[in-house]
Formats: C-alpha cells, sequence, structure tokens
C-alpha cells in the first residue's frame, strides 16, 4: 500500500511538471506570437519563459528525488530494524529456556552455538551501518600499505565458507595470476570488506544450491580484478546501475525472501573509488546469474 501511494505521488509530481511545462511553452510561443515585432519584449519574454520552465523542471526533479530517497529510507530503516530484533529474539528466547529449564550439556552446546551465530549477524550488521557511514564521510584513505590481494581473498573465501558451512565445491578460489604479484596499495580491512560483501551476496543470492567461483586475476596492464561469480536468481538489465545506490533494494518477490540492509554493494563500490579503482556487475538477467568485479590499480614494482 505505501510502494503503491508513492507511486502514485511521483506520476502525480511527473503529470504536474508535464503539464506546467506545456503551459510555459505555450505561453512562449504566444508571446512570440503577439510580440514578434517588438525586439526587446520578444527577448525579455522568452528569457522569462526559459528560466519558469527550466525552474519547474528542476523543481519536478527534486520532488520525484526525494519521494524515492525517503522510500529508500523507510525500506532501510525497516530492514535494519529486522536484521536487529530478529537475532535479539533468537538469543533471548535461548537464554529463557537455559534459564527456566535443565538442560543436558549437549543441547547447552547447540544452544550456545546458535546464540554466538545470532550475535555474530548482529555484529555484522552494526558494523555494515558504521562502515557506511565511514565510508561516506571520508573521502581519503587512512592507512596505504602493500596489500596481498590473492591472500586476502583467499582468506574471505574460507572464512565464507566456514560461517555457511560449506564445502570448496560450493565456494570456489580460482588463483588466475600464475605466482605472479598480486600486491595493492590500500587498507587492508576495507577491502577484506568489499571482497567479503560480494561473497556474502553471492552466497545469498544462490538459494540452496550454492556456486559460488572467486577469481583473482590481472585484468589489464597494471590493474588486478576479483571477480565474484554465481549461477543465482541474477539481474535484469536495467537494475546493473541501480544496485549501487545506497539503501537501494531490487523490488520484488526475491528481494523480500533474502533479507539485507542495501549498503552492501555502496560500500563496495566506495571502497574501489577510494583505492583508485572501480567496481561493476554483469548479468544475463533473472536466473542467469550474475559475476561481481572489483578492479585496483596494482602496486608499483620495486
Amino acid at each position: 500500500m505505501v510502494v503503491a501511494a508513492r507511486r502514485r505521488q511521483i506520476a502525480f509530481f511527473i503529470a504536474l511538471g508535464s503539464c506546467l511545462v506545456a503551459l510555459a511553452v505555450a505561453l512562449n510561443v504566444g508571446w512570440i506570437i503577439i510580440s514578434w515585432r517588438t525586439g526587446a519584449l520578444l527577448v525579455l519574454g522568452i528569457l522569462v519563459s526559459s528560466l519558469i520552465i527550466t525552474g519547474v523542471v528542476l523543481n519536478t526533479i527534486f520532488l520525484v528525488r526525494e519521494i524515492r530517497r525517503n522510500e529508500q529510507h523507510d525500506a532501510f530503516i525497516n530492514a535494519v530494524t529486522h536484521e536487529l530484533k530478529t537475532p535479539v529474539a533468537s538469543m533471548r528466547l535461548y537464554l529463557q529456556t537455559l534459564q527456566s529449564r535443565e538442560i543436558d550439556d549437549v543441547k547447552r552446546r547447540e544452544f550456545y552455538i546458535s546464540m554466538l551465530a545470532d550475535c555474530d549477524r548482529l555484529t555484522g550488521t552494526i558494523e555494515q551501518v558504521l562502515h557506511a557511514g565511514r565510508t561516506a564521510s571520508h573521502k581519503n584513505l587512512q592507512q596505504r600499505v602493500p596489500v596481498n590481494l590473492r591472500d586476502l581473498v583467499s582468506d574471505c573465501v574460507t572464512l565464507a565458507r566456514s560461517r555457511h558451512h560449506l564445502g570448496e565445491d560450493s565456494v570456489r578460489f580460482v588463483d588466475g595470476v600464475n605466482g605472479s604479484s598480486t600486491a595493492v596499495i590500500g587498507d587492508a580491512s576495507e577491502l577484506k570488506a568489499a571482497v567479503s560483501n560480494l561473497i556474502e551476496n553471492a552466497i545469498k543470492y544462490s538459494g540452496a544450491n550454492v556456486d559460488v567461483e572467486v577469481a583473482v586475476a590481472h585484468s589489464e596492464p597494471g590493474r588486478i580484478a576479483v571477480r565474484v561469480s554465481d549461477r543465482g536468481v541474477g539481474i535484469p538489465p536495467d537494475e546493473l546501475k541501480r544496485i549501487w545506490k545506497r539503501f537501494y533494494r531490487i523490488p520484488g518477490a526475491v528481494a523480500a525472501r533474502v533479507k539485507g540492509t542495501g549498503l552492501g554493494l555502496f560500500i563496495v563500490r566506495s571502497i574501489a573509488k577510494k583505492h583508485g579503482g572501480r567496481a561493476w556487475a554483469e548479468s544475463q538477467g533473472a536466473g542467469h546469474g550474475s559475476t561481481f568485479t572489483i578492479q585496483l590499480p596494482a602496486a608499483p614494482s620495486a
């Protein structure tokens, strides 16, 4: 209902702006026809009409963007609320059970493992929100040190397998650099956050059959690329650029089933830009999987 109401608001402002622009153009044309013999008035009328048209167009664009931004903010708040509330409620239930009943050691260990998983989920959500704030406010890197990108990506793959209890066949690491240097200059913690976000997204959107490939390769001279490919739900072509916006999530049933804050890809692209690189996505459409790439400049050789 809320989404439908906002779409009606957007349609209303677009229609209103179009009508006002048409009216301004009609007045402009009428003024030219009536005052074509008076040069000064003609020039003045054209300038005033042009200013009016420009103001109406800019105002309409601003209103539509504000409506969409408010919609994304509301979706973000709802997602974060769910991501914070669900693990807290789960841990509370486990603790109440431990407090009110006698639990055997095996069941108690299962409860501890579940509560630790909920803590990790809660910590991950909080860190993602904080990381997004830091990424948006700090333009320059705080730490610039040589980072072995191949080892960093390998560690991220191992961590993802352990966290989701997946085997090497489900999340594969491909070393495509043939032993050559993969050093980049940057912040290791930020680069790890970017790669981990891409791997987590690939796993989440793969469904039950996880088939993810993470590769490190020299994409072009002086550039090192990290590619994360999956065989999941895919991305419609018209969404390939929008997904990098802060708070944005692809509308539809798939996004509703997969929980998230809409910050992961925004963080990835921001980190890539801060390191002098770029990030992009490729997909043949819904149901055909997707490939996300981070390309970074290689560190200068000694």
